[in-house]
């Protein structure tokens, strides 16, 4: 049988995030948390109301609205919003005030700002898009509020919630992906797909919607009109993680195929498709240089389903596969990734964080003396002392090679030692 959704939200705890949210407890800073939809941010809201209420907070300092519910339809006019939330906000205790997905509020900037002058008030915001923290929003906040990016589960939250063994778990993870309320559902590949097709288009269509309503007044920001498009490129971009792209090879795919399109237009739908979180664009990093590089970032795509489900199927590259589950552990983890070079040679990843590199390479397997090779050349070459780490699913070259360590993936992903 299936899990309902209120079981997902007592068995999908998200500590990581909800500690996030207990850290800044009482700040004065708005908490905005963002993410793709369904990736568990309306439940972190509830988690943390949850915590509230058994840490001395009555239910009349909570005030939530989630407008995705049709009862609060109403307050999608911003000043009967205001209007609500003052009347019923507390005169001598702390008011909670919880707005989620508030991006579907044209002018909700207003209230926001309004609402972060008066005293007793911690605001927790959500959205779907990045679109929300740019603009207006980003002007009137500027030093007033922390971002929690939230982002499908990770291997070791899947793990504990479906309760099998590791390597079964892994091959669900990479195929089904990594949506909390997939991970509890029955793994029929139809029932997965329509799911999955669901959120596809929900993310295409109303979260680029909701972005076209938010810039209304920008006169510099075209209009995506294009669905077709949209989906066109979303799959291209699919098909391409893990590989060296810019805003002119997809002009030039495109055109190849018979669209006549200019790579400005090109560059607004990429940039939509990045502000829906459905991809994620990492920078070029010259090792020896210690600079960023201008040309050709890769994307990595949130979830491995949604990816399996939009390709066509023909081919299974595992290697970019694992590629993508390790660039979002290290996000979760609190690094920013670049893909580095280092001369002629790339190195997967670089992952920095406070200061300190880590260099990591991601291949299935290792076990052939010329991948091996590849995969070290990069590591011989730089003559630095920080960390140097291969993951890979072959467990027969686990070891320390020099100081470089091979890992197997999946115990890097759980924390076992290996």
């Amino acid at each position: 049988m299936g899990i309902l959704l209120e079981e997902v939200f007592l068995l999908v705890r998200r500590n990581e995030y909800l500690n996030q949210l207990i850290t800044w407890k009482d700040e004065q800073v708005i908490k905005v948390v963002t993410g793709i939809r369904r990736c568990g941010k309306s439940t972190l809201l509830l988690q943390y109301q949850d915590y509230l209420r058994k840490n001395h907070v009555d239910d009349e300092q909570i005030l939530a609205v989630n407008f995705e519910e049709l009862e609060y339809e109403e307050l999608l006019d911003y000043r009967k919003l205001y209007q609500y939330i003052k009347d019923r906000m507390c005169a001598d205790k702390t008011t909670y005030i919880f707005l989620d997905e508030i991006q579907k509020v044209a002018g909700f900037e207003k209230v926001v700002d309004s609402l972060y002058v008066k005293p007793n008030t911690d605001l927790y915001i959500t959205g779907s898009n990045a679109y929300l923290l740019s603009g207006d929003l980003a002007t009137f906040l500027t030093g007033r509020y922390v971002e929690i990016s939230m982002l499908p589960l990770s291997f070791s939250e899947y793990l504990e919630l479906v309760q099998k063994d590791k390597d079964s778990a892994f091959a669900d993870y990479m195929k089904y992906g990594s949506l909390p309320l997939v991970a509890t559902m029955d793994k029929i590949d139809e029932k997965v797909d329509t799911y999955l097709e669901g959120i596809y288009n929900t993310v295409i269509v109303r979260d680029i919607e909701d972005r076209q309503n938010r810039q209304e007044a920008d006169p510099f920001k075209r209009k995506i009109t294009d669905i077709t498009l949209l989906k066109t490129i979303a799959r291209y971009l699919a098909s391409v993680i893990g590989s060296p792209v810019s805003i002119r090879s997809i002009t030039d795919y495109l055109t190849s195929n018979g669209r006549k399109i200019s790579p400005n237009t090109v560059n607004d739908y990429v940039e939509a498709l990045t502000e829906s979180f459905i991809f994620y664009p990492v920078e070029r990093f010259d090792i020896a240089g210690k600079q960023l590089l201008k040309i050709n970032k890769k994307y990595y795509m949130v979830d491995l389903g949604i990816r399996n489900h939009i390709l066509p199927k023909k081919s299974y590259d595992l290697g970019f596969s694992i590629e993508n589950i390790v660039f979002f552990e290290l996000l979760r983890r609190g690094f920013r990734v670049t893909v580095g070079k280092y001369q002629n040679t790339e190195v997967d990843f670089v992952a920095q964080k406070q200061g300190t590199f880590t260099y990591i390479q991601v291949t299935a397997d290792m076990t052939a003396k010329a991948t091996f090779d590849r995969e070290m050349k990069p590591f011989y070459r730089i003559q630095d002392n920080y960390e140097k780490i291969v993951l890979t699913l072959d467990k027969l070259s686990v070891g320390n090679y020099d100081g470089i360590k091979v890992i197997h993936l999946i115990d890097w992903l759980t924390g076992s030692p290996g």
